[in-house]
């Protein structure tokens, strides 16, 4: 296991660059996993890494050294703590990371279920409406230019593994994906005069999600088959976008499962 401690190192050039920057992930389709839970994710669904890279105190950390002896990597190097705080997306990291290929995304046989995120742009708010997607079901995420990169360690890790169990595709179209989809689109909105509830999603859905702040654009709203409110009581106005997917999507699931 080869030692880094300098920054002028050039693995750790490009670690530093793929943490920070949407457009090296793109250029040298590499991403990174931040976490023994992701990375187990990864290597569940066929994925095998490059390069492990764990810290200094990660070695001792029992997960770390279980998965290092797991996983067999072309390369594995360790990193003084300081050098790994600045390449990992966590403020506490548990001491692994791997560098992989990013996944190429797999149209499934399938496309009863799927959602498409418009402009969300907070990392975290993406990961954690794929994971609840995931774990409804979906099978596939289209997200249009204006969202973050789907392939960030922010995203990747409050995602949880969720890239990997669903098709995720970025820089889409949202006409085309709506003009093609072959069942009813939805688009939750304050002023609909529906129920979530009072809906059918027993049949091939699209749940759309629209920006955090400003919601779905005017166009969207006006493609989508039809709108619907989440009923709510009490004084708050609205939900963000990551709990209101997880609403609409755990309502198909409580639908089907009677």
């Amino acid at each position: 296991m080869k030692n880094i401690i300098s920054r002028d190192n050039p693995t750790y050039k490009q670690l530093k660059k793929l943490t920070e920057s949407a457009r090296e992930r793109r250029k040298a389709g590499r991403t990174l996993l931040d976490g023994v839970h992701l990375i187990e994710a990864y290597v569940a669904a066929g994925g095998k890494p490059e390069l492990l890279v764990v810290s200094e105190s990660g070695v001792a950390h029992e997960e770390c050294s279980r998965l290092l002896e797991s996983i067999i990597a072309p390369q594995t190097i360790m990193l003084s703590d300081a050098l790994f705080a600045e390449v990992s997306p966590v403020e506490t990291p548990v001491g692994i990371l791997a560098l992989v290929e990013t996944p190429h995304s797999r149209l499934p046989e399938t496309q009863d279920f799927c959602v498409l995120l418009e402009d969300i742009q907070d990392p975290g708010n993406i990961g954690s409406i794929l994971r609840s997607a995931a774990a409804a079901g979906a099978q596939m995420a289209w997200l249009t230019p204006g969202c973050a990169d789907a392939w960030s360690p922010k995203v990747l890790r409050a995602g949880m593994g969720a890239h990997f169990a669903m098709a995720v595709e970025e820089r889409v179209d949202p006409a085309e994906k709506l003009a093609a989809f072959g069942g009813i689109s939805i688009a939750t909105s304050l002023d609909a005069d529906q129920s979530l509830y009072a809906l059918d999603l027993t049949g091939p859905v699209l749940f759309l999600v629209g920006n955090e702040g400003a919601g779905l654009s005017p166009a969207l709203q006006r493609m989508a088959s039809v709108r619907v409110t989440i009923p709510m009581s009490g004084s708050v106005e609205s939900l963000n976008a990551a709990a209101a997917s997880a609403i609409c999507f755990f309502e198909r699931v409580r639908q089907l499962s009677h």
